[in-house]
């Protein structure tokens, strides 16, 4: 139970930020897919939550949490293990594909970030945002922020804590835009 709260509290002090937007406070965190299958986190209290490539296990963990939406940022022909579409969708929830290529630095742009908001600003919540490891959606979470007002420094704070890793390069090049 100790290991469990200290990671939780854990997740929270370091992935964890709020922006204000035109429309209020939003909250995103990137938690493991393998730690939302083993529920070993909490998925209480979140807007957005940001993983890697989901499971059923997780598509259950996630259902049972009271989540309604999954938008899907992994590329068209990446393998995802399940047919992911029918399998949301099977337990109620709906499914969104926004196809980000992973190693495609020209798919980090602010024209996907206005797509994932129009997605957004139309979904049912809780949402789950993934891509293979959640670093696909920091990068877009970041740019989405910075159009949203946040300055650059706090926006990619929030990429960060949405699971922005390698492509922090290429999200600084876009923030300086």
């Amino acid at each position: 139970m100790k290991k469990v709260l200290f990671s939780f509290l854990t997740l929270i002090a370091f992935c964890s930020l709020s922006f204000a937007d035109g429309e209020g406070a939003e909250s995103v965190v990137s938690i493991k897919a393998s730690d939302i299958r083993a529920g070993t986190v909490s998925l209480k209290g979140w807007e957005y939550v940001s993983s890697g490539q989901p499971d059923t296990g997780v598509l259950d963990a996630i259902k049972e949490a009271g989540f309604k939406t999954v938008i899907d940022m992994r590329g068209e022909g990446e393998n995802r293990g399940i047919d992911e579409a029918t399998e949301v969708e099977m337990r109620g929830m709906r499914y969104y594909s926004l196809p980000i290529e992973n190693g495609v630095a020209e798919d980090v742009s602010y024209d996907n970030a206005r797509q994932l908001d129009r997605i957004l600003a139309t979904a049912d919540g809780p949402v789950l945002v993934h891509c293979a490891s959640g670093n696909r959606v920091g990068a877009i979470f970041a740019l989405r922020a910075k159009l949203g007002g946040t300055s650059a420094d706090e926006a990619l704070a929030l990429g960060k804590a949405a699971g922005l890793t390698r492509l922090e390069p290429v999200v600084i090049k876009r923030l300086q835009e």
